[in-house]
């Protein structure tokens, strides 16, 4: 997904003098106490703070006053203004040169906890586009979808169900190529299914809750396509507020708001990103009175005998629950890095020899901050701003582990769920960087029947339009299916 706030629709006339609509520069909703500053010059002046207003829902706020709006979601698809005062205001078809500027950070992606009750350290994202757009009042269309057959249908034999997490159309759902409607007619079209996954604080008009329009939306959609709810993502934003992180008791009343609206919908399964004994001690009473299992993610850079991962483990041998489990995120079990990130980094700037280091760091088996914190400095040492990546330079480290794939087998009695990571299908039908047919022998031979949940990730790094992520899902199928079906096979 491009890291922008800013498209070729960006600019809109306005009775004050110009307004920027905003796409939220991520794949989820946020909290506005998310965007630390924000910064924009037109026709190379930069506009004084007084002369901005940030316009969401009918509502205005001043831009010093983002940070204390904890309470107020930037819905995904949303599109606020910047509304920008000037004597005369822009008119239709006028051309002018827009450059903004945004500092954000992810609430539910801490890197260190808060010291003596204060706010914690987390994922920055920053922001910096330059464009020149012409003044319109409309969106840019959407475009035209590939069709493809409809696939061979899924037999008693194969040892997995297949679906997909709705985050794979993250960047297309946030663009509003698709309502939330016409996007599961778009999976139903391609064969996909039926299980269906969604991260909640990307497709809730109303997160953490969940509205009635919603649920109704939800339950017509699943009986007309014959869909089954896999998982659903629950992610805990630590760091909504700025003044200090979440409470335990607060972490606790947000993860059982959203434990209910998993019921609600159906799901058989919660994605939990926290695993603080204390936490899941609390949780557990709400999981077994909703009937709820809890799987715990294992994403890159770790893998299932990562000490962090050993501490939840030891965690799960005390509560002794058959409701807590795992989710086996395949990014933990990569031998390479993925084509997509490397053609995203090449366009922000780095050359063949940045891009060969960048990969050479990648593959030592060192931390992940140091491997971070190396090819930072050896940005540094060539006069490259690592600024210019945006989130890449950490994203790029985080997001990619090479864990052996066989080490799965280590846990296979916990893991509840799989999201199927990928980022690229080539023309020979693999994944380039994930062995599937590795992992898919994997979890034949552990015995796995749950759900393999397709995930495509190449929304990070890729332009949107570059490919259509849902027909790579369709194909990511076709693979595991093939993978599934010799892995049965004789030896």
């Amino acid at each position: 997904m491009p890291n922008g706030l800013i498209d070729d629709a960006s600019l809109r006339v306005h009775p004050e003098g110009l307004a920027v609509s905003l796409t939220i520069p991520w794949y989820r909703s946020l909290w506005l106490s998310s965007v630390g500053a924000l910064r924009l010059a037109v026709d190379g002046e930069a506009v004084p703070a007084e002369d901005l207003a940030f316009e969401l829902d009918g509502v205005r706020y001043g831009i010093a006053d983002l940070p204390e709006q904890s309470d107020v979601l930037w819905y995904l698809q949303s599109h606020p203004l910047l509304v920008v005062r000037r004597d005369a205001p822009v008119a239709l078809g006028e051309t002018h040169e827009i450059d903004i500027t945004g500092e954000l950070r992810l609430p539910y992606m801490q890197i260190a906890p808060g010291a003596d009750g204060g706010p914690g350290i987390y994922v920055p994202n920053f922001v910096h586009q330059t464009l020149t757009l012409t003044a319109t009042d409309r969106d840019l269309p959407s475009p035209a979808l590939e069709t493809v057959e409809v696939p061979p249908a899924a037999t008693e034999s194969d040892p997995f169900k297949l679906g997909l997490t709705l985050y794979s159309a993250s960047a297309e759902f946030r663009a509003g190529w698709f309502d939330f409607d016409g996007l599961l007619d778009r999976v139903a079209a391609l064969g996909i299914g039926p299980g269906i996954e969604i991260v909640a604080s990307q497709v809730l008009p109303t997160y953490p809750l969940i509205s009635d329009e919603f649920v109704t939306t939800w339950r017509a959609a699943f009986d007309r396509h014959g869909f089954d709810a896999s998982s659903f993502g629950a992610n805990l934003d630590m760091g909504r507020r700025r003044d200090r992180d979440m409470t335990p008791d607060e972490e606790f009343e947000f993860s059982e708001l959203l434990f209910q609206g998993a019921k609600r919908l159906g799901f058989p399964l919660v994605r939990i990103q926290s695993a603080k004994p204390e936490l899941l001690r609390r949780l557990l009473p709400v999981a077994e009175r909703l009937e709820l299992q809890l799987a715990y993610e294992i994403h890159a850079p770790m893998g299932p005998n990562d000490p962090a991962i050993m501490k939840v483990r030891e965690v799960y041998d005390e509560l002794n629950s058959p409701l807590l489990g795992f989710v086996a995120d395949f990014s933990s079990t990569m031998h390479a890095m993925s084509p997509t990130l490397l053609r995203a980094v090449r366009r922000l700037g780095l050359d063949d020899e940045a891009i060969r280091t960048l990969q050479e760091i990648w593959a030592t088996d060192d931390p992940m901050r140091e491997r971070q914190e190396r090819f930072i400095a050896y940005l540094r040492g060539r006069d490259f701003d690592p600024g210019r990546l945006g989130s890449f330079a950490h994203l790029a480290f985080n997001m990619h582990g090479h864990v052996y794939p066989r080490e799965w087998a280590d846990i296979m009695p916990q893991i509840l769920h799989v999201h199927a990571k990928f980022y690229d299908i080539d023309d020979e039908g693999q994944e380039p960087a994930i062995d599937y047919p590795e992992l898919v022998r994997v979890f034949v031979a552990g015995g796995y029947r749950g759900y393999w949940s397709s995930e495509w990730e190449g929304h990070a790094f890729a332009e949107i339009g570059e490919v259509d992520p849902l027909v790579l899902v369709r194909r990511q199928h076709d693979l595991i299916r093939r993978s599934m079906r010799a892995a049965l096979l004789p030896a």
